[in-house]
């Protein structure tokens, strides 16, 4: 990041994970193979992983794209998003493509066999959660303000229910 950039951050800093964020699917993808070294998959683990990886891979592509089709950047912290994206797979999750990169490694785990191997994509999971959302977060709602906020209320930053908006 150039330092004109890093001004125009306003205080906004760039998360403070050691590695950018497809290091570390890298790294937990590493550690899975390590801790599954023993494992065997079956026929239908290879399927279950596969349905997973497959569902999860749909997900990247598609939240991918709607980026493109909104001509905008795919890294909020730089603050050269053009536009706000809630389209696509952002109807439902602010983070499809961090839920995407964790069902891949669950998607590994499972067919692999290997229940700890998933603890790396749980890991990984925290560490985007703790880290790098908060600061993308931070970078969206200086970029565009209430309609951020809006957006905010009505998804979840991964599964499940709608967050609730708060009563003023």
């Amino acid at each position: 990041m150039s330092v004109a950039n890093e001004k125009s951050l306003s205080g906004i800093s760039r998360p403070k994970l050691p590695l950018p964020p497809p290091a570390l699917v890298g790294l937990a993808f590493g550690a899975q193979v390590l801790l599954s070294k023993r494992r065997a998959s079956s026929t239908g683990s290879r399927i279950a992983g596969l349905l997973i990886a497959g569902a999860s891979i749909s997900l990247d592509v598609a939240a991918t794209l709607e980026f493109k089709r909104n001509n905008t950047t795919m890294d909020p912290i730089t603050l050269d998003a053009t536009s706000l994206v809630e389209t696509g797979p952002y109807r439902w999750t602010r983070n499809p493509m961090y839920l995407g990169a964790t069902g891949l490694l669950v998607a590994h785990a499972v067919a692999r066999r290997s229940w700890p191997a998933l603890i790396p994509a749980a890991v990984f999971a925290t560490l985007i959660d703790r880290f790098q959302i908060p600061a993308e977060e931070a970078a969206m709602r200086q970029l565009f303000g209430s309609e951020y906020e809006r957006y905010l209320a009505g998804r979840p930053r991964w599964l499940g229910p709608v967050p609730r908006r708060r009563s003023a």
